[in-house]
C-alpha cells in the first residue's frame, strides 16, 4: 500500500540514514513552499504543489510524470513535484508538519491509507466533489479515507499484502499449489529451504519478510494474529482485544520462523532488504505488496526463476486476511486553489481508470502464475471464475484510533518486536501493549470478534 505501495518504504538501509533523509526532504520542501518574497503576478498561470506519497517509489507503473504533464497541456495549470522521507512514519511527521503551515501548505497531498485520522484536521472534505464516483470504491477502501462522514482522501491506489512464490522451486520438490496456511508455509519453505542448501546454495532461505521496527512490521503482525482469530489490535467498537490467546499464538509461531526459515537478521528487514533477498534469487517465498497496476506490471523477478507466483497471504483457523494499504489523493482546507486541486484529482483518477480498463482486457503475463488472489485484486476477469478460495483484506485500527493511530502502531511494533528478538515472551509482551493501550487512548479491553476484517 501506503501504505502504501505500502507504500511508504525505501531503499535506506538503518535508522541514521532514514532520520538524514528525513532532515535533508524537510529542508526542500519548506525552501520550495516558501519561495522567497516576490509575488505572483495576475497573468501567472496557477501553480499547485503535490507533495507525492509515491515519490519514493519507481515511476513505471501509473506514470505520474507523464500525467502531470498531460495535465498542464490539457489545462494550462502547472504542478510543482514533492517528494518525501523514508518510512511511513517519517513522511507522516513531515506531511503534518506541511499542512500546519496553512496557506503556505501544499495544495494535494497524496496521503497513506492511515493517515486520515491524523491528518483530517487539515484536509478538504471531498465526499460532496465526487458523490458519483464514490460507488465504485471498494467499500473497506472508502472506510479507509472516511472520518465522521468526511471524506479525507479520494482513494488512489490500493495495495494489500500478498505471497510470492518460486513456482518452479514447488514443482521440483513435488507441491501442486502454494501454500494456503502457515503450517503448510512452513513445510514447503522447510523443504525446499533444505533442498537448494544440499545442492550448494548455502545462503538459501524458505521465507523472507519485513521484519523490523517500521510500520509493515505492523501490518505483517495483523495478519498473523487476525488469521487466527486474534482480532485487529483494536476494534471498531473502542474494544482493544490484542492481549488474547489466539494473538499469542500467532506471535510465538513467526518467532519460530527466525533462524529457521527465515534469516536471523530478518527481524531488521525492512521491505527492500527483504525484496533485495527475493530478486537476488535466495529465498521461496516473499511476504510482499501487490495492486492491480503490479500484477499488470509485475517486475523485480528472482534471478535463476523461471516462473513466479502471487497469491493471498496464508491463513491460520480464521482464514486468511491480507493488510490493506495504498494511498488516497487529498486537498489541502488552506488551499489556495481548491478548485484546480480537485480538477487534478479527478483527471488522475481519469488516467487510472482507463490504464485499468485497458489491462483487465487483455492475457494475464505468461510468467506469472496468479492464484487464488486476495479479493480486491481482479486485474483479469478470466481469473475471478478459477480463484474461488481467495483470501480477505484486514484494516489497520487508524479510523478508530484517529490522531493517536501513531503512537499505537509503535507500541504495536515495539511489542511484537520484541517477540521476534527473544526479549519478551508472546505472553508478556501481549500484556504489557495491552496496558500501554489502554493509557495512549482511554478504551476498554475486550476479546476479538469472531470475524472481524472487511471482505468482499
Amino acid at each position: 500500500m501506503s501504505d502504501g505501495r505500502e507504500p511508504g518504504s525505501c531503499c535506506c538501509r538503518n535508522v541514521r540514514c532514514s532520520w538524514r533523509t528525513w532532515k535533508i526532504f524537510r529542508i526542500v520542501a519548506v525552501v520550495l513552499l516558501f519561495p522567497g518574497c516576490s509575488k505572483r503576478s495576475s497573468h501567472q498561470p496557477v501553480t499547485l504543489t503535490f507533495l507525492d506519497v509515491e515519490w519514493d517509489a519507481p515511476d513505471k507503473l501509473s506514470g505520474l510524470a507523464q500525467d502531470l504533464q498531460a495535465f498542464t497541456r490539457e489545462t494550462g495549470i502547472q504542478v510543482k513535484r514533492l517528494g518525501g522521507p523514508a518510512g511511513s512514519l517519517n513522511q507522516l511527521a513531515l506531511w503534518r508538519e506541511l499542512l500546519q503551515k496553512g496557506a503556505a501548505a501544499p495544495d494535494v497531498c497524496g496521503i497513506d491509507a492511515i493517515w486520515s485520522g491524523e491528518l483530517n484536521e487539515y484536509l478538504l472534505d471531498l465526499r460532496p466533489y465526487f458523490a458519483t464516483e464514490l460507488s465504485s470504491q471498494y467499500p473497506g477502501v472508502l472506510a479507509s479515507y472516511t472520518v465522521a462522514g468526511k471524506l479525507a482522501a479520494m482513494p488512489r491506489h490500493a495495495y494489500v499484502g500478498v505471497l510470492h512464490y518460486r513456482s518452479d522451486l514447488l514443482r521440483r520438490y513435488g507441491f501442486r499449489e502454494p501454500p494456503k496456511t502457515w503450517d503448510e508455509l512452513r513445510t514447503m519453505a522447510s523443504r525446499i529451504q533444505a533442498g537448494e542448501r544440499a545442492e550448494g546454495d548455502e545462503d538459501f532461505w524458505g521465507y523472507v519478510w519485513q521484519g523490523a521496527p517500521d510500520e509493515d512490521l505492523t501490518c505483517n503482525g495483523l495478519e498473523w494474529q487476525v488469521s487466527d482469530g486474534g482480532g485487529r489490535i483494536i476494534e471498531d467498537d473502542q474494544t482493544i482485544s490484542v492481549n488474547n490467546p489466539q494473538t499469542i499464538r500467532a506471535w510465538k509461531r513467526a518467532a519460530s520462523w527466525v533462524g529457521s526459515i527465515s534469516p536471523p537478521g530478518v527481524v531488521a528487514y525492512r521491505k527492500w532488504d527483504a525484496e533485495n533477498v527475493w530478486t537476488s534469487g535466495k529465498a521461496a517465498f516473499l511476504r510482499d505488496w501487490s495492486s492491480d497496476y503490479s500484477l499488470v506490471s509485475l517486475h523485480e523477478l528472482p534471478s535463476n526463476a523461471s516462473r513466479i507466483g502471487v497469491t493471498s497471504v496464508p491463513g491460520g483457523t480464521a482464514g486468511r486476511a491480507g493488510t490493506l494499504g495504498g494511498n488516497g489523493l487529498a486537498v489541502s482546507r488552506t488551499s489556495a486553489h481548491p478548485r484546480e486541486a480537485i480538477s487534478l484529482i479527478r483527471f488522475l483518477l481519469e488516467r487510472d481508470a482507463r490504464l485499468r480498463s485497458a489491462s483487465r482486457q487483455s492475457e494475464p503475463p505468461e510468467d506469472i502464475e496468479l492464484y487464488e488472489l486476495p479479493s480486491i485484486l481482479e486485474p483479469y476477469p478470466q481469473l475471478a471464475q478459477l480463484n474461488q478460495s481467495r483470501g480477505g483484506v484486514v484494516t489497520r485500527p487508524s479510523v478508530v484510533t484517529g490522531e493517536k493511530y501513531e503512537d499505537v502502531s509503535r507500541a504495536y511494533i515495539r511489542g511484537v518486536h520484541s517477540v521476534l528478538t527473544g526479549e519478551r515472551s508472546p505472553s508478556a509482551a501481549a500484556a504489557a501493549l495491552e496496558k500501554e493501550l489502554v493509557q495512549i487512548t482511554g478504551f476498554k479491553k475486550g476479546p476479538p470478534p469472531k470475524r472481524d476484517w472487511w471482505s468482499r
